[in-house]
């Protein structure tokens, strides 16, 4: 199927959070960051689900369990129940569960997450390369998992044992800062066999078809930080998306984006559910929003105007999608982006 290639953030007359029934947020960059709540998400979330929004949470962190994720959320004051939650350790158990006897042993190499999920689809985790396993699993460890355990999943998969993983993301947010994500355990696996892993968690599709499966949502609006699995997951999925700008994704990012990483909104952070979105409009050989002007010169990006930053980059990202078209922008929006403070 054909699909037209995004060259601008679109408009919403209405607030988002009532043009579309079900919110799919992401958590690391969204929610929280280093576990504490970000600026104005409490608030906004309320406000939500007062007006009608139901409110799940996406996550491709295989390691805590639903029940764990939910309590954490509802004591930075989100009331969440383990349902309103979905990890890539479910849509993996899934995908498992497709492809092996029923009760079958499932090797694992990560945490809780990963075992409750695959007992919930009636699989059997064991710990060993000598169980019998009919499949092996990974997914996030935390930062203790033993050495060992990629060395029991290498065994594994040499002997050909299907090879699963809950998500491939290289690296996760930390209090610290940037860490190694289970995509980096991954390929620790990778360069010791010489295999692939069938992947489950965002951007790919079983994410999105798990998460369509437990909330039911008819209208979903994918709210994310992240382009290379929040949106390109909501691109896949065929349905809208959110970028708030609280998480990883920077502006240079954000214009360089290919098509598939291109959010239909862009919002500085969760009170962009709670409002309409402002329309970018052709204006002559640039584009404008509120009070901004941008347009493609020959080597670099350029804003004119004043204003509400943010649209400045609305107005921005159009000029640069419309000149990349079906590629990636490569004029530089240094000078533009700094213009707006951003």
């Amino acid at each position: 199927m054909s699909r037209s290639v995004r060259t601008r953030p679109e408009a919403s007359g209405q607030a988002l959070s009532e043009a579309y029934d079900t919110a799919l947020l992401d958590l690391d960059g969204v929610v929280y960051a280093g576990g504490n709540a970000i600026a104005y998400a409490v608030e906004s979330l309320a406000t939500a689900r007062a007006g009608g929004m139901h409110l799940a949470y996406v996550t491709n962190n295989a390691l805590r369990t639903p029940d764990a994720v939910a309590g954490h959320l509802t004591e930075l004051g989100i009331p969440t129940g383990a349902d309103d939650v979905i990890t890539s350790a479910q849509a993996v158990a899934r995908l498992i569960s497709e492809q092996v006897p029923a009760g079958a042993r499932v090797l694992v190499i990560g945490g809780e997450g990963l075992r409750v999920a695959l007992r919930e689809r009636g699989l059997e985790p064991v710990e060993s390369a000598d169980d019998d396993p009919a499949a092996v699993v990974q997914g996030f460890g935390g930062p203790d998992l033993p050495w060992g355990r990629f060395a029991e999943a290498s065994y594994a998969v040499a002997r050909g044992v299907p090879w699963f993983a809950s998500n491939t993301d290289l690296t996760i947010p930390s209090g610290r800062g940037i860490a190694p994500g289970n995509g980096a355990a991954v390929e620790v696996v990778r360069i010791a066999t010489g295999a692939e892993p069938q992947v489950a968690g965002k951007p790919l599709p079983p994410m999105h078809r798990e998460t369509i499966l437990r909330t039911g949502a008819e209208r979903p609006l994918v709210v994310g930080d992240r382009l290379d699995t929040d949106i390109e997951g909501a691109f896949h999925g065929e349905v809208d998306s959110l970028l708030v700008l609280t998480g990883v994704t920077d502006g240079p990012q954000l214009l360089a984006a290919p098509p598939q990483h291109r959010p239909t909104y862009v919002d500085a952070d969760l009170r962009g559910m709670l409002t309409g979105q402002p329309e970018v409009t052709l204006d002559g050989d640039g584009f404008r929003c509120g009070g901004w002007t941008a347009r493609a010169g020959a080597e670099s990006l350029e804003v004119a105007g004043e204003g509400e930053a943010l649209d400045g980059l609305r107005a921005l990202c159009a000029a640069a999608w419309t000149a990349a078209g079906e590629g990636t922008c490569e004029l530089d929006g240094g000078k533009a982006l700094a213009r707006l403070g951003l």
